[in-house]
């Protein structure tokens, strides 16, 4: 089958990565014969500069009309671009996965965890005005919200068959009504799934076991702002942000991108861990090859894990690892390593 993949450089680091990325799609697609063309799109600041818009209509048809999108990270427009493109896709679950990979500074080198954090409501929906000097924001919780993250929660913590444990994340003894509202949805649904253990925390006190005892979580399910800090936070114990790819999902169409902003003091510097946006495509592959029942995609997918897990092992990295190479030849060490793999 042939994949249409809307494709956003972005800006800053972006495009560096965008194109480091790419030389690793080329190798498994000729290692496995996959067949995607990639269709680049203009959005972010340099867009608004040029054009006078962030998100331009055409960028959102080619969205459309295409089967899913990857984008390298946007600068200050980035609630002009993700988050919009967020609204008017549906794009409600922010699938964020923190694993520790050989040859990266780790805090443990069994972190394995993901976040689901809820993508379209809460303080990040922009509700938000100004009455004399008070400013105010709305803060949306809705119960199809919490249900649908919730149960994307539990299904993903059935599919990765490891702990079979989903933490719901929240603050409800001081947001009694929208916390309270999350917090019962999810033991609601939790009770759907016997077969997944199922407990709560507050969100300062996971803050503080995220970095304590990370080894104990397995799928944590939570709002938006606080699923946007935590899965920051969770980063830096498997290496920084330049190890923590991301994925938007809808129930008909997806997202993925590196969660990292643009970087523009490493523009040009050429040092960049790509790793964030490779390991995105990873995702971008698995969900192709779920959605469309492609094991070939499916195999890409594995491929490429497999890929940085050997260049990182051997050390084939950038500075900030120990490494000597720039984030080029970091991909271009991936995708060696891709076209050496015994299919």
């Amino acid at each position: 089958m042939k994949y249409k993949v809307a494709l956003i450089p972005g800006d800053g680091i972006g495009p560096e990565l965008t194109e480091t990325t790419l030389v690793v799609m080329n190798a498994v697609q000729k290692k496995l014969s996959l067949n995607l063309e990639f269709i680049e799109l203009e959005a972010g600041d340099a867009c608004l500069e040029r054009r006078g818009v962030a998100l331009p209509d055409e960028t959102i048809n080619a969205i459309r009309n295409s089967h899913v999108c990857i984008k390298g990270p946007v600068g200050e427009t980035a609630a002009d671009v993700i988050v919009r493109l967020r609204m008017i896709f549906d794009l409600y679950a922010n699938i964020r996965p923190i694993k520790a990979y050989p040859g990266v500074p780790c805090l443990r080198d069994d972190i394995d965890l993901v976040f689901v954090r809820e993508n379209t409501e809460g303080l990040y929906k922009g509700f938000e005005f100004t009455f004399d000097d008070t400013a105010i924001g709305i803060r949306v919780i809705t119960r199809r919200g919490c249900e649908r993250i919730a149960r994307k929660a539990f299904d993903l913590a059935l599919k990765r068959n490891k702990k079979r444990k989903v933490t719901a994340i929240h603050k409800s003894n001081v947001m009694k009504k929208t916390c309270g509202l999350f917090a019962q949805v999810c033991r609601e649904v939790a009770k759907e799934y016997p077969n997944v253990n199922f407990n709560e925390q507050y969100v300062d006190a996971a803050s503080m076991r995220l970095i304590k005892e990370p080894q104990n979580y397995d799928v944590i399910v939570t709002t938006n702002m606080f699923g946007d800090i935590l899965s920051d936070e969770a980063a830096q114990l498997i290496g920084g942000l330049g190890m923590a790819p991301g994925g938007n999902i809808g129930d008909d169409f997806a997202l993925f991108e590196p969660v990292h902003g643009s970087a523009p003091t490493r523009v040009g510097k050429h040092t960049a861990n790509p790793c964030s946006m490779i390991l995105a495509a990873k995702m971008m592959l698995e969900w192709l090859g779920e959605k469309y029942n492609d094991l070939l995609c499916l195999k890409a997918s594995e491929l490429i894990e497999s890929g940085v897990a050997q260049a990182l092992r051997e050390g084939l990295t950038i500075p900030d690892f120990g490494g000597k190479l720039k984030t080029l030849e970091m991909g271009e060490a991936i995708a060696q390593k891709i076209t050496e793999s015994k299919v």
